[in-house]
């Protein structure tokens, strides 16, 4: 398990019902209404959130990176994430995939930028050995 060696933010957000109910952030920004996925009531679910959380978070990771490496990141960069969720045995898990555009970059420079960017991700790390995780550059 990784211990952090500093905390540099701390997210908080309070949960009520559970996939059909509604969860916000201590400060306000965040107020969302839940709902199981497949079913037509009105709100998100948390793969959605995790898939916006995660190519949010890989985008950042991308940006951290190119700034270290002296790279010019496209301004139209976008990352199409996918959450799936269905059994594994008797319990459920998620996968994850992961769908990264870098117009205008060379090939080879793009897949570094993504595998380095891949380290340094805070889901990448929180996820790695207990998840599929697929990066494809499109």
């Amino acid at each position: 398990m990784n211990k952090l060696d500093k905390v540099l933010y701390t997210a908080r957000a309070h949960t009520t019902g559970g996939r059909d109910g509604e969860s916000r952030s201590d400060d306000g920004r965040l107020e969302v209404k839940l709902s199981s996925p497949g079913t037509a009531a009105t709100g998100t679910n948390p793969e959605q959130l995790f898939a916006s959380g995660y190519s949010a978070c890989f985008i950042g990771a991308m940006k951290a990176v190119a700034g270290k490496q002296k790279i010019q990141l496209p301004a139209d960069l976008a990352v199409d994430s996918e959450v799936d969720l269905g059994p594994v045995g008797q319990v459920y898990g998620i996968a994850v995939r992961m769908n990264i555009a870098l117009p205008g970059m060379d090939r080879a420079a793009a897949q570094k930028l993504i595998d380095d960017a891949h380290q340094v991700c805070p889901y990448s790390n929180a996820t790695r050995g207990n998840i599929d995780v697929q990066l494809k550059l499109v």
